[in-house]
């Protein structure tokens, strides 16, 4: 899988840019503010419908502008589709596919798939649960685009009933009640959705999780990370079921996870701490609370990681999701935004020779001497609201 061509009107800070892509490497150069990590955020959002640096669109959008354009030509195993997305912030979004209208925007995820570094991407180790939560969904969606769909009734039915417990919070503390049939309709649709979620995550972490240990043994490439035992990077789920979840489930030698056991495991559980939510307004059941612990031998990550380690499990963290998302049968295309100047000589070596070999990967970086020389395919230069090849 690799991005022929790119083409981008209003995004970010580029009226137009237009680019003829190839397969193998490609590094973008450019002083910071020059443009260069939009470009590869517009190939990004072509594949996941979201940016990797705001939560919103309209910072996607060129200031004065009334939407932007992104444009993709992707070749998948011989096939080429063009992809175009029109974001307009306050308005729905809009997609078309080899020029005809799709459905809704997400009928476009699926035809490219990328995995990104990112600087910002310590924040999977040293940040809060959340950024642990969306790295998992995030790449829920990469594998199987229907999760899409999933998270977005998880979230509408989370904020409705977390609402309805607002409310019956307020009317207990007041002297009076709330009418609680209404919540356990909510209940059920919350354990209906939380459940299929949580069984996928779970199914992923089992997945992921010998890559990872692979992964960050290849990048650390310290005595420890490669000792006969093997598995010193590790993931482990933790649940807001607590004891409720099913033993093995996340294990990568466990059973596949049940969305059926699960369902009736928060039900019951939301059965049991329903005075304490209605007290405290918030639902604490269901994959929201919920958190994926990194571990470095028997310490978490998060606190115990020393600088360089916690860049080594991120690296790991992504590696491990490009090998499992070519296990599913299609490569993705690699961006590797500034990373280079982030990590030492041995961690910039080990990563550009891991990578070299991907179909595409999309490089940027301040100056050039940053990029390691296994990179060094097709080179663009980025200044001054121009991009121009020059090798």
């Amino acid at each position: 899988m690799h991005v022929r061509h790119l083409q981008v009107t209003d995004f970010r800070s580029w009226p137009h840019a237009d680019l003829a892509l190839d397969p193998g490497p490609s590094v973008l150069v450019g002083a910071n503010g020059q443009g260069k990590t939009n470009l590869v955020e517009a190939v990004g959002y072509l594949a996941t419908l979201g940016s990797h640096r705001v939560a919103q669109d309209a910072p996607l959008v060129r200031d004065g502008a009334q939407r932007a354009v992104v444009r993709g030509a992707v070749v998948n195993a011989g096939r080429e589709l063009l992809v175009e997305l029109e974001i307009s912030p306050g308005k729905a979004n809009r997609a078309r596919i080899n020029r005809g209208a799709a459905a809704k925007p997400r009928d476009v995820l699926g035809i490219l798939r990328t995995v990104l570094f990112a600087p910002e991407d310590l924040a999977i180790v040293r940040g809060d649960p959340g950024e642990r939560r969306r790295f998992m969904d995030d790449l829920l969606v990469s594998r199987a685009p229907r999760y899409a769909g999933l998270r977005a009734d998880y979230e509408r039915v989370l904020r409705q009933r977390s609402a309805l417990l607002k409310t019956a919070g307020g009317a207990r503390r007041g002297g009076g009640s709330a009418d609680l049939r209404t919540l356990e309709v909510w209940d059920g649709h919350l354990a209906r959705f939380g459940a299929e979620l949580l069984a996928g995550r779970l199914d992923l972490v089992a997945a992921l999780a010998p890559h990872v240990t692979s992964a960050y043994a290849s990048v650390a490439a310290t005595e420890e990370a490669t000792r006969p035992s093997g598995r010193v990077a590790d993931l482990h789920y933790r649940s807001s079921l607590g004891d409720a979840l099913p033993a093995g489930y996340g294990d990568p030698l466990g059973e596949r996870a049940d969305p059926a056991v699960l369902e009736a495991a928060m039900l019951a559980e939301l059965e049991r701490v329903r005075s304490q939510e209605i007290e405290r307004g918030v639902s604490l059941v269901g994959p929201h609370r919920d958190d994926l612990e990194l571990l470095l031998g028997e310490l978490p990550a998060k606190g115990y990681a020393s600088h360089g380690e916690s860049w080594s499990f991120v690296l790991a963290l992504r590696l491990a999701s490009y090998h499992l998302l070519t296990e599913d049968g299609a490569e993705p295309v690699l961006i590797l935004d500034d990373v280079f100047a982030e990590l030492d000589r041995r961690r910039r070596a080990r990563l550009a020779e891991l990578v070299a070999g991907a179909e595409q990967v999309l490089v940027t970086a301040a100056v050039v001497e940053d990029v390691p020389d296994e990179l060094s395919g097709a080179r663009f230069d980025v200044r001054e609201g121009e991009v121009r090849r020059v090798r």
